[in-house]
Formats: C-alpha cells, sequence, structure tokens
C-alpha cells in the first residue's frame, strides 16, 4: 500500500499520537498506566541494536505479557532502590513498514525514532538512550494497542540501569 494514501497517513497520525501519549504516560511517572497500553499477551524487549542486527535473542529486558510489565511496575517504583531522576522522551514521526489490518494476525507495523533523556533532581540533563521503537499495532474498541514493542537501542552501553520502561 502507498505511504500517502489518505488511510495511511490517518494511520500514520494515529501512530503518533499514541506516542505523544505512550511518552507522556512515561515522563509524568503514571507508570501504572503502561500496561494498558499494550494488548493482554503483548511482548516488550528492550535490546541493544547489534543483537538485533545480528538476530541474537538477548535483550536487557524481556517481557511477554500485561501481567508481567505490572510485576515489572511495582518493581520499579516500590522495590527497587535507586537514586531518582525523570525522563523526558522526545518521540519522531512514525514510518509505516506494514499496514496491515489492525488485527492480532494482520497488525500494522511500523518504526519510529526516539531520545530518552534523563535529568536528575538539581542536576543536569543528559542523553540516557537513542533508538527506535519496532512495533505491532492492533485496533482495540478503546484505540490502538501494542501488540509488540521493541525497543532497540544504538549505544553500546546503558548508563548506570535500566530502570523505568522506555
Amino acid at each position: 500500500m502507498p505511504l500517502t494514501t489518505p488511510e495511511t497517513l490517518a494511520l500514520r497520525q494515529q501512530i503518533d499520537a499514541f506516542n505523544a501519549d505512550y511518552a507522556a504516560v512515561l515522563d509524568d511517572r503514571r507508570f501504572a498506566e503502561w500496561p494498558e497500553l499494550f494488548l493482554a499477551d503483548a511482548r516488550y524487549r528492550v535490546q541493544g541494536r547489534e543483537n538485533f542486527d545480528r538476530g541474537l535473542p538477548l535483550c536487557l529486558i524481556h517481557l511477554e505479557s500485561q501481567a508481567m510489565m505490572r510485576d515489572r511496575v511495582v518493581g520499579a517504583t516500590t522495590t527497587i532502590y535507586h537514586a531518582p531522576y525523570y525522563t523526558r522522551h522526545v518521540v519522531g514521526c512514525a514510518r509505516i513498514t506494514q499496514a496491515g489490518a489492525g488485527t492480532p494476525d494482520d497488525p500494522v507495523r511500523a518504526e519510529t525514532s526516539y531520545a530518552v533523556f534523563r535529568t536528575r533532581p538539581g542536576g543536569t540533563s543528559e542523553v540516557f538512550q537513542v533508538g527506535r521503537y519496532i512495533d505491532a499495532f492492533v485496533h482495540t474498541p478503546e484505540g490502538l494497542r501494542l501488540q509488540d514493542r521493541r525497543c532497540v537501542y544504538d549505544s553500546e552501553m546503558v548508563l548506570n540501569s535500566l530502570i523505568y520502561p522506555v
């Protein structure tokens, strides 16, 4: 399907709005809402570019359901001790790579560049992670939901530790 049809332009706008909302949930520290942006059996992975490019499965984070995402949120917000910091996600425009039907068997596939900045209270901001989201979206009555989000980061090193979702 050509990427300039009215349908694909509208779909791209929906994905861009979804990604803006996704970033706001994380930047506003509304972590309990984060799993709701996914389907119940969705996958969420944070993977280095080198492993992704080589087809290797190793990820920093690999969650296989909303339940696992909720566990991650509980761990990140109540049990992990770390120096506090805030994040700011800067997300580019989506590029639709497959304009599927938006069903679980034929999701809409897209890629979007992202940068995450980290600021410690009273400190300076620094680039925390840069990469791309590789997504599969499904249409639901509540709007688009992620069936799969792979965050492929370009850096070889992740500053300190990865606590909050990307």
